[in-house]
């Protein structure tokens, strides 16, 4: 089940509120700018599809979002625990980042926390399978995958070239709770 837990700056291991209906998420991200939403697909998705298939099982939401949000960059990211090699990778998406572009993201499988750093609070979002979130060009933040990661990921941003990531060199990250497997 999705989630929200909002803290504090200050106060890290004591969230001010957690929600954990859809509307109430979708609610509070949006006074923040952040769009929470949900999408099914279209076709089902066999294990081990290829990133085309991903995609076109989605391509309908995926071209909305590409129109109203002026989008021209689409991939897929795919991460299985069971990859030793991308340990390293997941350490470098606990450090605070923002991007120079919007960002939206879709849970295709898996789960994940991204947390949103807003003002004097931490935004953390538990995004699981049909969760698409958006981070507005800008917004500092850092991805949680867990200890053993698992997700499948649309990418959706307005680079032709792909997101560029600029660390923050805040250690904020740090100071919050990671996601337990």
């Amino acid at each position: 089940m999705s989630s929200l837990s909002v803290y504090h700056v200050s106060s890290p291991d004591i969230p001010n509120k957690v929600l954990t209906h859809f509307e109430d998420i979708a609610a509070t991200l949006a006074e923040q700018g952040v769009r929470f939403d949900r999408w099914e697909a279209t076709a089902k998705i066999q294990s081990g599809a290829s990133e085309e298939d991903i995609i076109a099982a989605y391509q309908a939401q995926i071209d909305g979002v590409m129109t109203e949000r002026g989008y021209v960059a689409v991939d897929v990211v795919s991460v299985s625990s069971d990859h030793t090699e991308q340990v390293e990778p997941q350490a470098e998406l606990l450090e605070e980042r923002r991007h120079n572009q919007d960002e939206a993201r879709f849970f295709v499988a898996g789960r994940g926390v991204l947390n949103l750093h807003i003002g004097d609070y931490v935004y953390a979002v538990l995004c699981e399978r049909n969760d698409l979130i958006t981070v507005p060009a800008g917004t500092p933040h850092w991805f949680d995958g867990g200890e053993r990661p698992h997700f499948v990921t649309i990418r959706l941003s307005g680079d032709p070239q792909g997101l560029v990531a600029e660390l923050t060199g805040d250690d904020v990250a740090r100071r919050f709770p990671r996601l337990e497997d």
